[in-house]
C-alpha cells in the first residue's frame, strides 16, 4: 500500500506539575510519521431512496489477503510510532507494578470443599484451587497449562449439586465460540470429549447426569463475522457424543430468539428458560421435569421487561425482575399456577435501583443510590433482616451461594481501594475481613469525589473524579474522562490496576454515570437509546466541559475513553466535538450503526440502537450520529488510538478498520490518527495479563505524549 507522510507535533509539559509558565503553542518538534494510505472502493448502499457510499467495504473481508496486508501495515505504523515514545519504559513499569501483586476472588463452595480464583501477579490467567476443610490448597485448574502464551482462558466453570463433576468453558484467542470440558473432581479425568462450537451459554447441571448448554448453528463462511441469530438450547448427557444432545428449545419457529438460556431450580424439578431477541427483556419459560409431556408453562410471555431465577422456596421460584417496577423487584411464582394474578412480592419496588442475590438461605438486596452500593439482608419470605455494613462508599459483590451454606463472601472495592473479600456470618450478621488487598497502590494518597453536573437538556448526572490529594486544580492536570452510557449496564466505581497506573503517575481518573445506563432504572436506560442516543453523547460532552470549567483540567490535557459500546460514544463525541479534547481513545467500538447488526449477534442490540432496515427515521438517525460516516474532510482531529483486535467476534473489528482509514482519509493537521490492532486476542474477556500490560502502555504513552507530556511520576518520585 502507498503511504504518505504526517508531521507531529507535540505540547510541552511536565505531568501534574502545575506548568502554568509553559505556554500551549509551545510545541515540540518531532520526527514525521508514515499514515498508510487505505484503497476506496466504490461500493454504494441505498436506503429508502438514498445512497450512501461505503469505500472500505473490502475492509469487512477478514479472510482476505488484502485486509491481513492492511492489518499488517497499520500495525507496523503504529509500533514505530509507540516504539519512539520516551516516556514509554517508565509507563510501562508502572503499568507492570501495580499489576504484579498477589490477587484472590471472593471464595465459592462446591460439595464439600471451598475454591478461589488467585493470580501470583503476572500470570496470564488466574488459576483455580481448591481449599480443604483444613485450609490446605491444592491446584485445581490451571488454564495457564493450556496453551503456551496463555491465550486459551477458562470461564463459566459449573459444578454438579455434590461437587463431583465439574464442566467448565475454554476460549482460544478471546473469541466467544467456546469449547465445553467435562472432568471428574476426585480424579481430574476428563471425562468426555469436549463439546465444540459452543457460544453464549451457560452450563446449568441437572444432578450429575448432565447439563443444560446453548449454541448456535456454525455459520458457513467466516466464523468471526458471520451472523448468528438463533440461538438452541441442549442437553447433554454425561458420557454421550455431542451429536446425540436433546434440542430443548429453539428448533421450532415460535422459538427462534439470539440469546437464550436456563437454569434449573425447585430441587431440580423445574428448568427455567429464558428466550429473547435483544440485550434487553426476555421472555420466561418453565418445564416441569417430572411431566411426561414437553408442555412449557409461560411466565413472561413478551420480551417487555427482564426476569431471572434468583433461587427456590421449596418448589416456589423467587424471580427478580423488573416486569411492572422498572427499579426492580423480587416476585414469589408457584410454576403450577403461573398468572401474574397470582404473583407475590418478597421484595417489593423501591425508589432506588434493586440487584438481588440469594445464598444460605437468605437474599442480600443491593440497592443503588448514585451509583453507590447500599445492602440489606432478607429471609425467603421477604422479611428484613438487617442492613449489612460496608466499610466505605463504593461497590459491594457477592453475597451469593448455595442454600445450605453457613457463610457468605462478598467483596468491596472502589477507585481507591483494591477489592478486600469479607466474611458474613448470615445468622448473626457478623462481617470480618477474610482477605485485605496486596496492592502496592496506596489509595489513602488519594481522594474520590462525587458531584454533579447540568447536561445540555438540563438533566442532572452524577460523576464521580479520583486524584492524588497533592493534584492543585490547576487546569494543567491530565485526564481521562471514561464513561459507557448503553444496555442498562451500570458503571460502577470499582478498583482497576490500570487505572491505578494512570492515578499514580499524576492524572485525574473521571466516571460520569451517563444515560443509557442502569443506574437510575429502565427510564435512564431508555432515554439513551434508540433516536434519544444523542443524550448520551451530550451527556459525555457536557462532563467534557464541565472538567474543563471547573478548573480539574484543560482541552489539551483531557483524554476521552470507552469501550464496545463506550467504543461508539467516543467516536461519536470525537467526530461531533473534536475541538474539545486532545486526545480520542475508542476501544473495540461499534461504528459503523448502518451495518452493526449484520455481524455476528450484532442484530440482538437494536434495542438499544434500532437499525437502519426498520424505518427511514431510524436510518437517518443513524446515519446522522455514525461515527463512520460523520468524519469531515479537511477537520483537524484530536490524536487518536483506536484500539481492537483480530479475533474479536462480538464487535468485529471491521467497525474500527473502516472508521480509522476514514479519519486517516478525511483528516488534516499535525496530530496522529492510529489504530492498533492486536492479534489472538478478542472482545476483552479472557486476555493474558502480558497483552493487558502491553495495551495500557500504549493507550496511556500515547496519551501522555500528545498532551505534551516528557516526563511522569513514577514509585518513589518527590511529589
Amino acid at each position: 500500500m502507498k503511504k504518505t507522510t504526517l508531521c507531529l507535533v507535540a505540547l510541552s509539559g511536565l505531568l501534574g506539575c502545575g506548568d502554568n509558565t509553559s505556554s500551549d503553542a509551545q510545541i515540540a518538534a518531532s520526527a514525521p510519521i508514515n499514515t498508510v494510505d487505505t484503497r476506496r472502493g466504490n461500493h454504494v448502499d441505498t436506503y429508502f431512496g438514498v445512497e450512501v457510499a461505503d469505500p472500505y467495504r473490502w475492509l469487512e473481508d477478514d479472510l482476505s489477503d488484502e485486509t491481513s496486508n492492511w492489518i499488517g501495515d497499520q500495525n507496523s505504523v503504529t509500533r514505530d510510532y509507540l516504539a519512539d515514545i520516551a516516556i514509554r519504559d517508565d509507563v510501562k513499569a508502572t503499568v507492570a507494578r501495580l499489576i504484579n501483586y498477589e490477587r484472590e476472588g471472593a471464595p465459592f463452595v462446591a460439595g464439600d470443599a471451598r475454591y478461589v480464583y488467585r493470580n501470583s501477579g503476572l500470570q496470564n490467567q488466574s488459576i483455580l484451587y481448591r481449599v480443604a476443610d483444613d485450609g490446605s490448597e491444592t491446584v485445581f485448574l490451571d488454564p495457564n497449562s493450556f496453551s503456551d502464551d496463555g491465550t486459551v482462558s477458562m470461564s463459566g466453570v459449573s459444578f454438579t449439586d455434590d461437587g463431583s463433576r465439574v464442566a467448565y468453558q475454554l476460549s482460544v484467542g478471546g473469541s466467544d465460540w467456546r469449547s465445553i470440558v467435562v472432568r471428574d473432581v476426585a480424579s481430574g479425568q476428563i471425562l468426555e470429549t469436549p463439546l465444540n462450537d459452543v457460544k453464549f451459554s451457560g452450563i446449568s447441571w441437572l444432578g450429575s447426569e448432565g447439563f443444560f448448554y446453548s449454541s448456535y448453528d456454525k455459520p458457513e463462511g467466516s466464523e468471526l463475522s458471520a451472523k448468528t441469530d438463533q440461538h438452541k438450547l441442549y442437553f447433554h448427557r454425561i458420557g454421550t457424543a455431542q451429536s446425540q444432545d436433546e434440542l430443548v428449545f429453539g428448533e421450532l419457529a415460535e422459538q427462534k430468539h439470539r440469546y437464550v438460556g436456563a437454569d434449573v431450580g425447585g430441587d431440580d424439578r423445574y428448568l427455567l428458560i429464558s428466550a429473547a431477541n435483544s440485550t434487553s427483556g426476555n421472555k420466561l419459560f418453565v418445564k416441569d421435569l417430572r411431566s411426561d409431556t414437553n408442555e412449557l408453562i409461560t411466565l413472561f410471555a413478551d420480551e417487555r421487561a427482564d426476569g431471572y431465577l434468583l433461587e427456590s422456596d421449596g418448589e416456589t421460584l423467587l424471580i427478580s425482575t423488573n416486569h411492572n417496577a422498572p427499579k426492580g423487584r423480587v416476585v414469589a411464582v408457584d410454576p403450577q399456577n403461573p398468572k401474574e394474578t397470582n404473583w407475590r412480592d418478597i421484595i417489593p419496588e423501591s425508589e432506588v435501583v434493586l440487584t438481588a442475590r440469594a445464598g444460605a438461605g437468605f437474599i442480600f438486596a443491593e440497592y443503588m443510590i448514585d451509583a453507590i452500593s447500599q445492602v440489606k439482608q432478607f429471609d425467603l419470605k421477604g422479611q428484613f433482616v438487617r442492613d449489612i455494613e460496608l466499610p466505605d462508599f463504593g461497590t459491594a459483590s457477592g453475597f451469593s451461594g448455595k442454600k445450605e451454606q453457613d457463610t457468605i463472601y462478598f467483596s468491596f472495592t472502589n477507585y481507591r481501594i483494591a477489592p478486600a473479600i469479607f466474611e458474613l456470618d448470615p445468622e448473626s450478621g457478623d462481617t470480618t475481613l477474610y482477605r485485605a488487598s496486596k496492592s502496592p497502590f496506596d489509595g489513602n494518597r488519594y481522594k474520590t469525589e462525587q458531584v454533579f453536573y447540568t447536561s445540555k437538556d438540563g438533566t442532572r448526572i452524577p460523576m464521580i473524579i479520583t486524584y492524588g490529594k497533592d493534584t492543585e486544580l490547576d487546569g494543567t492536570t491530565p485526564t481521562i474522562l471514561y464513561a459507557y452510557g448503553g444496555f442498562n449496564i451500570s458503571i460502577r466505581p470499582r478498583f482497576s490496576s490500570t487505572v491505578a497506573a494512570w492515578l499514580e503517575m499524576g492524572g485525574i481518573y473521571a466516571v460520569p454515570n451517563i444515560r443509557g445506563g442502569g443506574e437510575y432504572g429502565k427510564a435512564w436506560h431508555i432515554a439513551g437509546t434508540k433516536r434519544q442516543k444523542q443524550n448520551v453523547f451530550d451527556d459525555f460532552i457536557a462532563a467534557a466541559e464541565f472538567l474543563i470549567e471547573a478548573g480539574y483540567t484543560r482541552k489539551e490535557r483531557l483524554a476521552v475513553s470507552g469501550r464496545s459500546n463506550g467504543g461508539l460514544l467516543v467516536g461519536a463525541v470525537t467526530t461531533q466535538r473534536p475541538d474539545l479534547f486532545q486526545v480520542s481513545l475508542p476501544g473495540v467500538g461499534v461504528l459503523d450503526m448502518l451495518r452493526y447488526h449484520t455481524f455476528t449477534a450484532g442484530a440482538g442490540w437494536a434495542y438499544d440502537y434500532g437499525t437502519a432496515d426498520e424505518s427511514k427515521e431510524m436510518f437517518e438517525y443513524l446515519l446522522g450520529y455514525s461515527p463512520v460516516h460523520n468524519t469531515t474532510p479537511g477537520t483537524a482531529y484530536p490524536a487518536t488510538l483506536i484500539t481492537t483486535a483480530e479475533r474479536d467476534d462480538r464487535v468485529v473489528p471491521a467497525h474500527s478498520f473502516k472508521f480509522a482509514a476514514q479519519m486517516q482519509y478525511d483528516h488534516v493537521g499535525d496530530t496522529p490518527i492510529l489504530i492498533r490492532i492486536d492479534s489472538n486476542a478478542g472482545h476483552g474477556a479472557g486476555t493474558p495479563t502480558d497483552k493487558i500490560i502491553d495495551q495500557y502502555t500504549d493507550i496511556y504513552s500515547f496519551t501522555l505524549k500528545n498532551m505534551g507530556v516528557e516526563k511522569v511520576k513514577t514509585s518513589g518520585s518527590a511529589l
